[in-house]
């Protein structure tokens, strides 16, 4: 006697509840900075857009500004804890390999017992989360999932670091995915390409640092020609895709939510998207700098939270950085 395996089945679509999002309590300046770098706040402006990035104090860590951006998300959802199923921490700033962030964070915030694991996919990771939200609601895995793109990049600076310190802040964005009775997320496009790996890197890995105590703590280096080239050129065509993928043109989504990782890389997205005038685009990065998985969330919390974006909007998101790896979709706003 064949026995046949029952399978899971869920709601046919899926969308963004709510969004929460929490930032480093400290504004730091350009002239803060400048110094240890041998630069100026003019060199900063020009070559990133960034006028102040927010930081987190020694007492906060990165759970903490999790903690408080999912909160915030449940409550934008009319959520609790205890209606979450899974629960994904994008990060690649959590000091520990285990027990998972997720798995702690699920606790703090009432989830328990929701499935719960860390992804590390860099500045894609909130991306690649949404992504598996989607697929995890639609395939009757999950009713409701909480993704978390949250970083402390500042317990990774190195203060005379000239290539990617200076760009970086902390924060946390969330997001609950659920049920809807119309589609809220389209197809994600994802993928990496590792031959680039060595772009934007950890200076040493922990086993170096066992065997080489005197290398010091690791902390984070980017190659920025590269890595300005990749993103600004490259990148569109994904965005692009994902439009396609969506079956919407650049002319019909009201928003646009790349992860910020450089005001001039934006400019470029907005000419190779031939993005029109009435799009609403994201330039979070001038006051909260790069905050890896969590800038997209941040961003787009920030144009809800302001009026610049409204519920149902339309918008296209796309995350690319270390790895590399790169996730688009689109999505409409809560």
């Amino acid at each position: 006697m064949t026995i046949q395996l029952k399978q899971s089945t869920g709601p046919q679509f899926s969308r963004i509840l709510g969004i929460g999002a929490e930032r480093g309590e400290l504004v730091v300046t350009n002239d803060d900075i400048a110094g240890p770098i041998d630069s100026s706040d003019e060199w900063i402006r020009q070559r990133t857009g960034i006028i102040t990035r927010r930081r987190a104090g020694a007492e906060t860590s990165l759970l903490d500004l999790a903690e408080a951006a999912a909160r915030k998300a449940l409550d934008a959802a009319g959520l609790t804890g205890a209606d979450i199923d899974v629960v994904i921490l994008s990060t690649v700033t959590y000091f520990h390999q285990t027990p998972s962030g997720a798995a702690v964070l699920a606790d703090r915030i009432g989830a328990t017992p929701a499935a719960a694991y860390d992804i590390s996919a860099a500045c894609a990771g909130y991306a690649y989360g949404i992504g598996q939200a989607d697929a995890l609601v639609r395939s009757g895995a999950a009713r409701n999932v909480l993704v978390i793109g949250a970083e402390k990049m500042s317990d990774f600076i190195d203060p005379t670091d000239r290539s990617i310190s200076f760009l970086l802040g902390d924060g946390a964005g969330a997001a609950i995915v659920g049920p809807s009775a119309f589609p809220g997320i389209g197809p994600t496009v994802w993928g990496s390409d590792g031959s680039k790996a060595q772009t934007i890197r950890q200076t040493h890995g922990w086993s170096d640092l066992k065997e080489h105590p005197e290398l010091g703590w690791p902390t984070l280096r980017q190659e920025g020609q590269p890595v300005f080239k990749w993103a600004s050129f490259q990148m569109p065509v994904i965005a692009q895709q994902a439009l396609d993928a969506a079956g919407v043109s650049a002319d019909q989504i009201q928003v646009f939510i790349p992860h910020q990782a450089n005001m001039r890389i934006i400019d470029q997205f907005i000419k190779q998207l031939k993005l029109p005038e009435t799009v609403v685009v994201a330039r979070d990065i001038a006051d909260t700098g790069n905050t890896s998985a969590a800038s997209i969330p941040l961003a787009a919390e920030r144009l809800l939270r302001e009026g610049a974006a409204k519920s149902g909007d339309l918008a296209l998101q796309i995350g690319f950085g270390a790895g590399l790896v790169y996730a688009a979709q689109v999505v409409v706003l809560p």
